[in-house]
């Protein structure tokens, strides 16, 4: 049976994009309480169904695919700037394929302007006058207002104008900072994009038997399958483990694992990988936030999908990707031995000193090094001590030892010292599974 939240997500989906929404109209098109669709509306936001706009409300905006989650519609750009909407509202819900910074001449200006682009300049009103009329919404910086005319104009094009206090440097960098961002989280695998779909998938009912679970092994070779009720809720997980020693007539109910562990289309690859090492686990199932099965995901698959991420040429840079790329082998590394590593400005903490997550991630790394030169394949830290650590200048040259302790099928114990001009700065003790490829 559908759910009153169900509902709500399922009207707004359905309704045009650009279309704007409040609480009290869901409320009354469904004959549902406030509070319910308020909750639904803010869901539908988190999903990337629907923007909401300081001063302007909710809109319906288009549900971007993760290849193109590098695109921005105006609506997000309004809240990243702390934009005012000033004209062009149902243009709102469009997404902008590049954006041009206003700092020449008008003619210039407009050889670079085109539909679709978002033209971010000061109080040139012609310039604004221009771009709506190439099919490019506008960005005043500085806090300027536009006139009754370029307002209008705005309206009949349906492309927005909206004005933001900051400056036009400013702005750009808060745009790019968010392009880059998104581009990180596209980069992520996530179960989603990997998982074997419900239509697909093989499983198993409440009502059904061990002689069902045999025809269907039979069937397809598998052994793992989960267990649903009539409306797809998982209530477990049934293996060859389970059934054994169970006559052909025993309900799948009194053998199955239950309230097994599940992940959601938006667990990363990592976590999964995490959970199926640690708990033993073949498979899992993917459920919706109602428990609902939505696919499956085999170890096979995380492990695939792991390996293929690590070959793929990344767009954007994790603070990690940028920490790991100072850790460098020293020229005399054959005789000394470890890694040398440069504190940064940006690497301290307001004290001038190496900031504790800094050097949580670069210990991290040189063991993730020592334990793949043992042993090829992905790594996952289990448990990470730092039971001694000096205060480290910036600009500090530290020198990192890291020592295989030992390393077995699963699990590897590495034991990590960091130096700062020849004196024991830091000691660090970590344990890492070991995820074979």
């Amino acid at each position: 049976m559908i759910t009153k939240h169900e509902q709500i997500l399922q009207y707004i989906e359905e309704l045009p994009i650009g279309e704007k929404i409040s609480v009290r109209q869901i409320a009354k098109a469904l004959s549902l309480s406030e509070g319910t669709a308020y909750r639904a509306i803010k869901d539908a936001e988190t999903k990337g169904m629907v923007s909401s706009i300081e001063r302007v409300g909710t809109i319906r905006i288009e549900q971007k695919k993760k290849e193109n989650i590098e695109k921005l519609t105006f609506a997000e750009v309004v809240n990243i700037v702390d934009g005012q909407v000033l004209g062009g509202r149902n243009g709102l819900h469009k997404t902008l394929n590049k954006f041009v910074i206003g700092a020449m001449q008008l003619e210039a200006m407009m050889r670079y302007t085109g539909p679709g682009n978002l033209l971010i300049v000061g109080n040139r009103v012609k310039a604004h006058e221009l771009a709506l009329q190439a099919g490019a919404a506008v960005l005043i910086t500085g806090g300027f207002e536009a006139g009754d005319e370029l307002k209008k104009l705005a309206d009949d094009m349906e492309l927005p104008v909206i004005s933001t206090s900051y400056d036009t440097f400013t702005v750009a960098a808060m745009i790019n900072r968010a392009i880059y961002d998104q581009l990180i989280k596209k980069e992520i695998v996530l179960v989603g994009d990997i998982l074997t779909p419900v239509e697909s998938s093989v499983f198993l009912e409440l009502g059904n038997t061990v002689g069902d679970w045999l025809d269907k092994n039979r069937e397809t070779s598998h052994s793992r399958f989960p267990v649903v009720d009539d409306h797809l809720k998982v209530f477990g997980m049934v293996t060859a483990k389970d059934i054994m020693g169970s006559g052909r007539e025993m309900m799948i109910e009194k053998v199955m694992t239950k309230h097994p562990i599940t992940v959601t289309l938006k667990t990363s690859v990592a976590s999964a990988a995490h959970m199926m090492i640690w708990e033993g686990i073949e498979l899992l199932p993917v459920v919706d936030e109602h428990n609902r099965l939505q696919g499956i995901v085999s170890r096979q698959d995380v492990l695939k999908a792991m390996q293929m991420a690590q070959r793929q040429p990344q767009a954007a840079e994790t603070l990690d990707d940028t920490i790991a790329k100072q850790l460098i082998l020293p020229e005399d590394h054959a005789t000394t031995g470890g890694y040398q590593f440069e504190v940064t400005p940006q690497m301290t903490n307001q004290l001038g000193t190496i900031s504790y997550g800094v050097f949580t991630t670069v210990v991290t790394e040189a063991a993730n090094r020592a334990l793949r030169a043992h042993k090829r394949g992905d790594l996952v830290v289990e448990n990470i001590t730092i039971y001694f650590l000096k205060p480290v200048q910036m600009e500090s040259v530290l020198h990192i030892m890291p020592k295989v302790l030992e390393i077995g099928r699963k699990f590897g114990k590495v034991d990590v010292e960091v130096y700062n001009a020849g004196v024991l700065a830091g000691k660090v003790m970590m344990m890492c599974q070991l995820i074979d490829r």
